[in-house]
């Protein structure tokens, strides 16, 4: 099995090199070998390997991946921020392989049509992308068949286990104030409403990251000996010969720095956090910021590391009559026995606590409650297109990022995720209208018993300077970090153009979420795995291996 903590010598070329095993990068390669057994790849992942991890197998188990001291999470940390009520905002990201998709709370969502189609690039539109939406899935739930597939490496379902008691007392609240359920959520059209939560989960209870289900059946069946993986090392930079790539430099865990040639293309993969970090320690960024950091600039784009765009999320805790057997309360508080759960395979295992998930939108009237500002982008941004949604929700029992301060993967970063750093306030005018919208669909549930005080802003109900200053103090990010390395024109900041090739240079290409052009309503796993589907297919291609 070629997957290795320390590279052997005699791999010192291949032909293709992947810089980060994470959600797309997983799937990339998988669809690589496929496509080319005799192909060699290298793929070069700073976390751990995750085969067989009971922590990522088993859904109810994600939040040990949280705890202190992971090795399965990085965390970036900002600046203290007035916005936060002076706390330093923490960005999360996967570390090993599968990346975000090996840790994340497995909810199934899809963009937005009107999300892709603002893209504007070829070969890039919502219809154009839709093939592989269904590629990379097996679907287990409502909705039409010529919008889903049916045979694809990721299970979609329900899992081994579902709240029922809460799950209804939600869809009927929320249909007191006025929101539909919809079948099918991720039909890319619908919006309005809540939907019975599928999730990355297979009918058998089991986590559908990327490693498990792309790269390690490869890495297993001895039908790939030229598919090759380390973990535990990390890319130091991309080498080039004039502007044409050739390599990369890495150092291994407790050992030496080495450098792999790529004979035909180097791929970025390493998110929306770190593939700008990468691309500027290699000499691709603002040549102001690369040669303060002592940086010889290779390609002269302003664009590596600009417009970092994320979700922020607000957690409101709420009272009920619940069972413990109907949350995971007994697993975040220790007191269910999780060895004997693993050995008996409980189903509450294969639950990811998430039973419905809702995208919501305000009417025009709600909308010119929240202020001039407000009403220009919603204008602008929300009412000719019907289908965008201001506020997702799931039932639970743009400022430059990375900058480096020197040229070595051990100097330290520059980031800053601008939460609630714009000028209007027009961020925390729609946090606030989303919580008021949950707030009111929770206090009609059957099972509600009041608000735990600790979870919830001390105000009189209508008191919205109160809400805000609570919002500010509580408001997190989703992990949902993307579009810093925007797939864009080069005059409009872009750093890739539509086949994934960075400005400038040749041989170099970047798959990740970094390379969106703008923001998508719905969580973020599923563009991810669409990229990965999508710049397979340009890759392949490109190399000549497309039947």
């Amino acid at each position: 099995m070629p997957l290795y903590t320390h590279l052997p010598t005699s791999i010192d070329a291949v032909d293709v090199i992947i810089a980060g095993g994470g959600t797309t990068g997983c799937v990339v390669a998988a669809r690589l070998a496929e496509a080319d057994p005799n192909l060699s790849i290298l793929v070069i992942e700073s976390g751990p390997d995750n085969y067989g991890n009971p922590m990522v197998l088993h859904p109810a188990l994600f939040i040990t991946h949280w705890a202190p001291g992971s090795n399965t999470m990085k965390l970036f940390k900002g600046p203290k921020s007035e916005a936060l009520a002076n706390r330093e905002p923490i960005v999360p990201v996967g570390r090993g392989l599968g990346g975000g998709s090996s840790v994340n709370l497995l909810m199934y969502s899809r963009a937005q049509r009107s999300d892709l189609d603002a893209w504007k690039m070829p070969g890039w539109s919502a219809n154009e992308l839709l093939p592989y939406m269904r590629k990379l899935e097996t679907f287990h739930g409502d909705g039409s068949k010529a919008l889903h597939g049916y045979d694809g490496p990721i299970h979609v379902s329900s899992g081994t286990y579902r709240s029922l008691r809460v799950e209804n007392a939600f869809i009927e609240a929320a249909a007191r104030v006025g929101w539909k359920e919809f079948k099918d959520l991720g039909d890319l059209d619908s919006v309005g409403g809540v939907q019975r939560a599928l999730r990355y989960v297979s009918p058998d209870g089991k986590r559908q990251d990327t490693a498990h289900q792309y790269l390690h059946p490869k890495l297993r069946d001895g039908g790939y000996p030229n598919l090759h993986v380390v973990v535990n090392s990390e890319v130091d930079r991309v080498v080039f010969e004039g502007q044409r790539t050739s390599g990369i430099a890495y150092q291994e865990a407790n050992g030496p720095s080495r450098t792999v040639k790529a004979k035909r293309m180097v791929i970025v993969s390493c998110g929306a956090c770190g593939t700008p970090p990468l691309l500027e320690r290699s000499g691709i960024g603002n040549p102001k910021i690369l040669e303060k950091a002592g940086i010889k600039p290779i390609s002269d784009l302003p664009g590596v590391g600009d417009g970092y765009e994320d979700h922020q999320v607000i957690s409101a805790a709420y009272k009920s009559n619940l069972s413990r057997d109907e949350t995971l309360d007994g697993i975040v508080n220790g007191n269910f026995d999780i060895p004997a759960m693993i050995q008996n395979n409980d189903k509450l295992l294969g639950w990811n606590c998430m039973d419905v998930t809702c995208k919501f939108r305000p009417n025009d009237d709600e909308a010119a409650t929240l202020g001039d500002d407000f009403l220009q982008v919603w204008n602008r941004d929300y009412k000719p297109h019907p289908d965008k949604p201001l506020s997702i929700s799931a039932l639970i029992a743009r400022n430059p990022v990375g900058i480096p301060v020197g040229p070595g993967l051990s100097d330290e970063l520059d980031f800053d995720p601008g939460i609630y750093g714009d000028a209007a306030d027009i961020d925390i005018k729609v946090s606030r209208w989303g919580y008021k919208n949950q707030r009111e669909i929770a206090r009609r549930m059957d099972i509600y018993r009041g608000e735990e005080p600790s979870c919830h802003p001390p105000f009189s109900t209508e008191d919205d300077l109160v809400i805000d200053q609570w919002l500010r103090e509580n408001v997190a990010t989703t992990w949902h970090s993307l579009g810093t390395c925007k797939m864009a024109p080069r005059e409009k900041n872009g750093v890739v153009d539509e086949t994934l090739s960075v400005y400038g240079v040749t041989g170099l290409k970047i798959a990740d979420l970094s390379i969106t052009p703008s923001n998508v309503g719905a969580h973020t796993n599923n563009t991810a795995l669409t990229i990965g589907e999508k710049a397979a297919s340009i890759f392949i291609k490109e190399l000549g291996l497309a039947q």
